[in-house]
């Protein structure tokens, strides 16, 4: 089995992640099971921090590695939160802190102007000096609800409603989320890039 290192310290993204890849035969293991230093997310884009944080997980380990860029754009925002999705309300803010703040620059909008999206990048670099790496991208659309609904997920989950399903993101068992989810398909795209590779 081939082992990639994962350029995240978000356990649920490792589970994530790993599900999807269960049948490559690859084995993904955390950049904390070699204590990886975290890197400062010093790009403007998805793409960018992406690459900066795959590079620094293979230069570290030694091994391949992947690592995931994603955050929320919503269109009243001008896409914001976006590249900041993770720290929008602060550096050290909670998933309850950023959707506070996301709902609270909302209040009063309505439903029909809430649209939005989730973004996710993957790279794959074979090594930290890859000249060419893989990049694969995907977004998948929505609406910002005004209440959390939902146990499940992470981040936004609970305040993104998907309109095909009728629920929130939150609220979607794991197994459909992981076919829906726009992280579910930038890894399509990579599990296709990987087996070609």
């Amino acid at each position: 089995m081939n082992k990639l290192v994962l350029a995240t310290g978000n356990q649920k993204k490792v589970k994530e992640l790993a599900a999807m890849l269960a049948d490559l035969a690859i084995e993904v293991v955390p950049q904390s099971e070699f204590a990886v230093s975290e890197v400062a997310e010093t790009g403007t884009t998805f793409v960018e921090n992406a690459i900066i944080k795959a590079r620094h997980a293979a230069r570290a380990t030694g091994l391949p590695a992947v690592a995931d860029d994603s955050g929320l754009e919503v269109d009243l925002l001008q896409g914001r939160p976006g590249v900041y999705s993770a720290r929008f309300a602060g550096e050290d803010a909670s998933d309850r802190d950023n959707i506070d703040k996301l709902l609270g620059e909302l209040n009063g909008a309505p439903s029909d102007l809430r649209t939005a999206r989730f973004w996710c990048v993957l790279v794959y670099m074979r090594h930290a000096d890859d000249p060419t790496p893989v990049i694969c991208q995907a977004s998948w659309e929505g609406l910002i609800t005004s209440d959390l609904r939902g146990q499940n997920g992470f981040g936004y989950d609970p305040v993104f409603f998907v309109p095909s399903e009728e629920c929130t993101s939150a609220e979607l068992p794991a197994e459909r989320k992981n076919q829906l989810s726009h992280r579910a398909q930038a890894l399509a795209k990579l599990k296709l890039a990987l087996a070609a590779d």
